[in-house]
This record gives C-alpha cells, structure tokens and sequence, in this order.
C-alpha cells in the first residue's frame, strides 16, 4: 500500500509582505510556496514567464563567444561542419536546430547520428574516420561528447576543431576539445545547470543569432516547438529556463509549420491545432516516444529526416514507417517487461537492486523497460543486452539514489558510461560483469540501507469536498506545463462516499466513480445518486486509469479518502471538473 505524505505547508502569511495581492486560489498560493517560491514576484514569474526578460544570456557559458567565432570562421572559410546527434529524442531534435542555424548562415553541413545497435552511445572512431574523408573541418556535437576523451583526440590529430554541447555528468577528465559547452563544468557561470541537451543547443543557436543573424533573430523562436519536444521527453526539471521553452515551446508546436510533424500527427491520430495549445502528457506519451521508436528499433536517421522534410509525400511515408516502428517497439517493450516482472518478484523480491541480463534483450528498448520496472517496483533497476565481449545496459533510479555517482564508484569496471542522477547507461566487458554487478548491488544497498521503499505519494495538500470549485481548477491550470520537480498536484480529500461505480473503456479496464461527501444527505434505495428533494449534493466524477484490478473490491456505499489531481474535462463544448484517482483507502463509516 502506498504511504501518503503531506509536504510541509506554507500559509500566505509567510510572504515578506505578511500577505498577498494575487489574483490567485489560496490553494493555490500554497502550492507554490511549499514548492520553493519565495515571493509575489517569484510566483507571478513562474506563472507567467517572459521570453524575452526571463531567457539568460547564452554568453554566460565561458566559451560561447570562441563558439560563435570558431562557427563564424566556418562561414567565412566556407568550411565543412558535421553536427554529431544523439539517437533520442533529444539528440535529434538538438540536431535540427543545428543544423537549421547553420543553413541560415550558408554553412555547409551535414548531420551524423550513430546506430544504436552497432555503433552506441556518443562520439566513435569510425565515425571521426568518415568525417575526414568529408574533408570535415568543425565537428558539433550535441547531447553527447563530454567523455569521449579519445575520440576528440583522435579528431585534433586530423586536424578538425570539435565543438562539445553536451549536458550530461562531466567526469573528473574531459575531452581536449576546441570548446565545451556544458552547464555541469566546474566553474560555469551559467545560472541554470538543468537543461537538456537541446537546450544547450538552443543557447549556441541564441548566441549564433544574437552574433550573425541579428535580422533574422525571430526565426529562432519557431525552432522552440522541438526544443519543447526534447526538453519533454529527456524528462529534466521543468522549472526555470525549461519551463520558459517548454511553455512557449508548446504554443509554438500548435503552430507548427514542420510538413514532417504535421504529418506525423496525421498517422499516429495526435490532435494538435491552433485552437489548444498541447499539455505535456500530449508529448511525453505521444510523440516523443515515435520519435525515439526510430533509434530503438533501426536507426534514429528516419525521424530526424521526418522532422526536416518539407515534401508531403515524403513525409507521410517516414511517419508510416515511424508508426510502424512504434508499434514494434511496444510490442518488444512489453514482452520483456513480462519478463523482467518474474525475476523482479522472485530472484530479486528482497534485494534492493534489480539487475536483468539476456542476449535476447533488444539495446533500443532496455532504458524504456527499466522505467517501466522502476515504476512498479520502486528500486534502482539495470537492463542488459548481453553481447559476445562487451555488454550495454541502462540503469533508471529512484530520488534516494543517484546512479550516476554510484556507477562512478565502478568505473575501473567499465568501458564507459555517461548519465544523470535517475538515468544512465553503461558499457561493460563481459569479464567484468559479474565483478560490477557485485560492487553495484554492495553500494546501493548500503546507501538505501533503512530506508523505507514503499511507493509514496506525495500530496501538495488536502481539500474538503466544497472547496473544489471552477476558479480553483482554473488557477491550477497555470501552473501548466507540469514535469519533474513541477508535478501536476495532488490532492488529498476524506471521508467520501462512493455513490456510484462503473467500469469504462476497451475491456473494461478502467473505472469511474461518483464521489458525494459524508457530510452530504445519504442516497436513497433506487439509486445511489439520488437524494431526498430539496438537497443539491456537490457530487464529482472520479476516473482511474487502468485501475480496475486495483479497485474492482470497492463497492458503492464505502467511504473512502482519495488522493488525486483535478482537471477540467471538456467535451463537445461543455466544461465540468473531473478528478483523476492516484489512490484510494478504505475508512471506516
């Protein structure tokens, strides 16, 4: 059962004027206080940024100014330029960004994205090994490069200045590199260190603009619906400089002028139009895993092409195939999970650490299946694809361990590795493995040693009945865009009853409620939502996801208390509130 805790509340009176003068639900104002907000001025900034005020000088990182010179010198010189991606979605967004700036600046480029099966993460030989037969004379790299000490090397010795903008851990040695731009580098001025990777992109883009393109510099900011994409799906913080370009990002992406995204939207049944701009959960759960489905299960070069493509016909045949791809990695996804579920709950159900390896395990999918374990099971995982010398895994985390400090602890083991806090993935030698299997296990269980590692939800409040209202729900909508470390709050209400109960949607997986407070008169015997006349009961409808194997046992006429979010459900014109159901404990009557 989950364990539910209250963050500490915060009154409106802690505000340095003793009070407050916004237009906001006192709720609401508490939330956010209790979420670090300190200030009037630092809640109205976060719920309503300004691009223009709110955007840091890209000239903050220390190399930016050699950045702009040395991509200057390219034009200029009229040199080759590779741009070196990533396979993900943020890898590949942060690619076209690039590589749209340097066109505008008439820069001869091309983009290199390496196979995920055969090549692996980041910067690799082969590749440094084409670029000099392209008489390549600049490399970029994005969303990667910050551990590839010999691979830069390497390229230094055939005479190609390398460019790193990467946002991953720096280790204690980095690459010999013409410039790094990384908000993580010891001694960085930049003021926001949580970007993505095509974040950092987008401040060398700014920089570029602000430098060369001065005239054109409005055109950046339609590049902000794949910086939205990126920073979404590599599911860093959505605070600060993030929640700028996600939240103007995604007004953008309702606009969007991409043939290749449109098209994708078409084939996969997305709606996104001018009419409402697109949630979180719209590309968290939607797009962003099309695009990665390319990388996962051939090669990441078919959605970047779709992104880029500005003939119809074209891109409707990459978005099939990307559909194509997508539906083949669920498929693959789920079956190992299955798999993965049965060691979870019996060779692994008292360690602390779970740890799968196979050679049938496809690479593409290992990260997407250790989050889905995580979730469930709530330990650091690792998935393996066990090859013939060196096996490739990805590790997902929980907030008590940060994983890419404990991998650390390994790395004489490794071949390499590279990551954050709660993600990373790691090369091993098979005659290493059992040896960092070992050391890994050691050091996460003595560090979750008494810890509790029962699923928490962590609620930002309680609610009685009568105090959900329209103006509430409206307030709650502009904390919007949600993501992590600005979660869509949850709600504790008590002592409900439920009124009613009903299974909904194909095979009857979900289930909805009818909530009435106990306080209200009791339902009559002909049905559970009618009352004695002359009450008017506030009953709201209560929706959980695929919750039928967890509430099919509560019955009508139990009381209950619920922790859940509250939404606006709006369909054929008209507006009520819904609640979607986190959990649900049985009280007493």
């Amino acid at each position: 059962m989950a364990k539910w805790t209250l963050k500490e509340p915060q009154e409106i009176s802690s505000l340095p004027a003793g009070g407050s003068s916004l237009s906001l639900n006192s709720s609401v104002i508490k939330l956010l206080l209790s979420r670090g907000l300190k200030s009037e001025k630092e809640i109205s900034q976060f719920i309503d940024p300004n691009y223009e005020t709110d955007s840091f000088d890209p000239f903050a990182f220390g190399d930016m100014e050699k950045v702009v010179d040395r991509i200057k010198r390219a034009r200029d010189e009229k040199q080759q330029v590779a741009i070196f991606g990533d396979y993900d979605a943020d890898g590949i967004t942060s690619s076209a960004i690039i590589k749209e700036t340097l066109d505008l600046l008439g820069i001869e480029s091309f983009v290199y994205i390496p196979n995920k099966h055969s090549e692996g993460y980041g910067i690799n030989s082969a590749a440094i090994d084409i670029f000099k037969e392209k008489n390549v004379n600049l490399i970029i790299t994005v969303d990667c490069g910050i551990t590839s000490i010999a691979e830069v090397e390497k390229a230094n010795s055939f005479g190609m200045d390398v460019i790193i903008t990467d946002h991953h851990h720096v280790p204690a040695s980095v690459p010999d590199a013409f410039a790094i731009i990384n908000p993580h580098q010891d001694g960085c001025g930049y003021p926001f260190k949580e970007l993505a990777g095509v974040g950092v992109a987008f401040k060398v883009v700014q920089a570029v603009f602000q430098k060369l393109l001065p005239e054109k510099i409005h055109l950046s900011k339609w590049m902000l619906d794949l910086v939205a994409i990126g920073t979404i799906a590599d599911c860093v913080p959505l605070v600060g400089e993030n929640r700028l370009f996600v939240k103007y990002g995604l007004t953008v992406l309702s606009k969007t002028r991409r043939i290749g995204l449109l098209e994708l939207f078409t084939v996969g049944r997305i709606v996104i139009n001018e009419n409402e701009i697109p949630d979180t959960k719209k590309v968290s759960f939607y797009i962003a895993p099309r695009i990665n489905a390319a990388g996962r299960i051939n090669h990441a070069s078919l959605a970047y092409n779709l992104i880029i493509e500005k003939d119809v016909a074209k891109a409707r045949i990459f978005a099939l195939e990307l559909e194509a791809n997508n539906s083949e990695r669920q498929k693959i996804t789920e079956k190992i999970v299955d798999e993965v579920k049965v060691l979870a709950e019996n060779a692994f159900k008292d360690k602390k650490f779970i740890f799968a390896i196979s050679e049938h395990f496809s690479i593409g999918v290992v990260g997407l299946v250790a989050g889905k374990i995580v979730q469930k099971y709530n330990k650091p995982v690792a998935i393996f694809q066990k090859s013939e010398d060196v096996s490739k895994g990805s590790f997902r985390s929980i907030p008590q361990i940060n994983i890419i400090e404990t991998i650390g602890e390994c790395q004489e083991l490794l071949v390499k590795y590279g990551g954050h806090s709660q993600a990373a993935g790691v090369s091993v030698a098979n005659e290493n493995l059992e040896k960092f299997y070992e050391k890994m296990n050691t050091l996460i269980t003595e560090k979750l040693k008494g810890i509790d590692l029962s699923l928490e939800i962590k609620l930002d409040g309680e609610l009685e009945f009568d105090n959900i209202s329209p103006d509430l729900v409206n307030d709650l909508e502009k904390l919007q865009p949600f993501g992590q470390d600005n979660e869509e709050p949850i709600f504790a209400m008590r002592n409900l009853i439920v009124g009613e109960k009903r299974t909904i949607g194909t095979g009857n997986k979900h289930i909805k409620f009818y909530f009435l407070s106990k306080s209200q008169p009791r339902v009559d015997e002909q049905s559970s939502l009618r009352v004695e006349a002359g009450d008017s009961p506030k009953i709201f409808e209560a929706v959980a996801f695929n919750g039928y194997e967890k509430y099919f046992e509560i019955s009508e006429g139990d009381c209950v208390d619920i922790a859940c979010n509250i939404q606006k459900d709006e369909w054929n014109g008209n507006s009520k509130i819904q609640l979607m159901l986190i959990d649900l404990k049985v009280t007493s009557l």
